[in-house]
């Protein structure tokens, strides 16, 4: 076999691909054997770590993308950049701690709690983004096909799991009581974000059972980090007034 049939068998596709050009620099250069060789693997190294970012991206099923380096800390009460701070280091995650975002809404909970999945991606961490009445849904169409033994098995894996918009919508006793065990399920094995409109003495208006909703603040505010970033004017009041003016003039 040649050399870029031995890549492709090997799993190389960037020395596949750039071996011939990068030989020819090499002798232009003369460069030594070691330096070629680094150079070669170090290539293919970024471009399986790129290749990766770009998977777990897609597997954590954002809505949207939203990156840290776009979301406007100036906005927030000074007393929140060192929390923001301590959390983008992404200890959380190894540490299997829970971040709880409340706010009104257009406060950027969603956006924070995106741009904290994507850089979870971005360092090698598995992550799960779902807006919890979509997860009902799913979770009652896996318990449907006798599946959700199964799901709950994947749910526990991931390094990092995003709920978004607990609150928002109602649920019935099915699904509360299904988002609760799989909660629970999850309890100490993995970090979760939850996003909510609701501050902890209103969760009862969603979940409806007292008993269970106080069980499930205590396993979601267990080893967590919580946050009411409420704004009085929230990002998409100040977007909307920004349109209004530029379409004014």
């Amino acid at each position: 076999m040649n050399i870029t049939e031995l890549c492709y068998n090997l799993r190389l596709p960037y020395a596949r691909e750039n071996w011939q050009q990068l030989l020819r620099e090499a002798k232009h250069t003369k460069q030594d054997h070691e330096t070629f060789l680094a150079n070669l693997l170090e290539a293919e190294w970024r471009l399986r770590l790129e290749k990766g970012q770009v998977r777990r991206i897609k597997e954590a099923k954002f809505p949207l993308k939203k990156y840290l380096c776009d979301f406007k800390r100036d906005k927030y009460d000074a007393v929140f950049l060192p929390k923001f701070e301590e959390l983008e280091d992404l200890h959380f995650i190894p540490n299997k701690e829970n971040i709880i975002l409340l706010g009104t809404s257009g406060a950027g909970k969603t956006h924070y709690a995106i741009a904290l999945g994507i850089a979870a991606c971005m360092k090698g961490h598995s992550v799960l983004f779902a807006t919890v009445p979509n997860l009902i849904v799913e979770l009652k169409e896996t318990m449907s096909n006798n599946a959700l033994s199964n799901y709950r098995k994947r749910f526990e894996k991931y390094d990092l799991v995003i709920l978004d918009e607990l609150g928002y919508v109602s649920m019935d006793k099915s699904g509360c009581e299904m988002l609760f065990n799989l909660i629970s399920s999850r309890n100490d094995k993995g970090s979760i974000i939850v996003t909510s409109n609701l501050t902890f003495n209103r969760w009862e208006e969603v979940f409806k059972d007292p008993t269970l909703t106080g069980a499930l603040i205590d396993r979601l505010a267990h080893k967590a980090h919580i946050m009411d970033i409420s704004r009085d004017k929230g990002g998409r009041f100040e977007e909307t007034i920004a349109w209004l003016e530029h379409s004014n003039r």
